[in-house]
């Protein structure tokens, strides 16, 4: 029987005066949910902490759930979420436009569910090798998944890291759904773009598949995106997978 530890930690970084990022780590529901506010403080502190909640308030109904059930809580989560940011912006008025990026990674037995909307990330290392699960939602990437701009030139497009995909910017929600077989050995990372910006996935991935303990691994990634600038708030949880 597979077991799982977990840390998460959320950092306010170098530059910004407020920390807009969530993040929620829970063994007793196999849980992970890391979310990054938009729309300004205190806008986006309420939209992260809103989706963590709901989360958290979605999962804790079932303990015990099969792959199926944890499939149906990872889109009941996200979509309960999204009616309640949408409902606290009708409600007030001047935090009109916030929204999140968010994340969630919820575990069944040796299965894992993924729930993905925005430029938040998450990761896989198998056998020290990191390979990115989840796909950006930004305007950039769409360009450069249809060819319309070079890597070499992304950094000078004009719409730049904007987001094209949130929860509660729209009434109806597109989910990014990955499920996978869980191994011994696996480490997965979630994380908020304050993060990927600053670090290349190949420091990532050396780190990720040090032996050092999982709270060290976390500390360590946030201590180089702020060495790196720290730009942004740095949100990271990691999930290791042990026998």
């Amino acid at each position: 029987m597979l077991g799982i530890q977990l840390f998460g930690k959320s950092d306010r970084g170098i530059l910004r005066a407020d920390n807009e990022d969530d993040f929620l780590v829970s063994p007793e529901f196999l849980l992970c949910v890391v979310s990054d506010g938009m729309g300004g403080a205190p806008a986006g502190e309420h939209a992260s902490r809103i989706f963590t909640e709901t989360a958290l308030e979605v999962f804790s109904e079932f303990r015990c759930r099969s792959e199926q059930d944890t499939l149906e809580l990872v889109q009941r989560a996200f979509l309960a979420a999204n009616e309640r940011i949408r409902q606290h912006t009708k409600e007030t008025p001047h935090h009109q436009g916030m929204g999140c990026t968010a994340e969630i990674l919820a575990m069944a037995e040796d299965k894992f569910v993924i729930g993905h909307i925005g430029d938040s990330r998450t990761y896989r290392c198998r056998n020290g090798h990191l390979q990115q699960l989840t796909r950006d939602h930004t305007y950039l990437s769409e360009v450069l998944r249809n060819g319309g701009a070079s890597p070499a030139n992304s950094r000078k497009h004009t719409m730049g890291h904007a987001i094209s995909r949130a929860v509660g910017t729209e009434d109806k929600l597109s989910l990014d759904i990955i499920r996978g077989q869980m191994v011994s050995g696996d480490i997965y990372l979630l994380c908020s773009d304050g993060l990927t910006d600053m670090v290349q996935d190949s420091l990532i991935e050396s780190v990720l598949s040090s032996g050092i303990e999982l709270p060290m691994k976390v500390q360590t990634l946030v201590n180089m995106a702020n060495s790196a600038g720290g730009h942004d708030n740095v949100t990271i949880v990691v999930t290791e997978v042990r026998d």
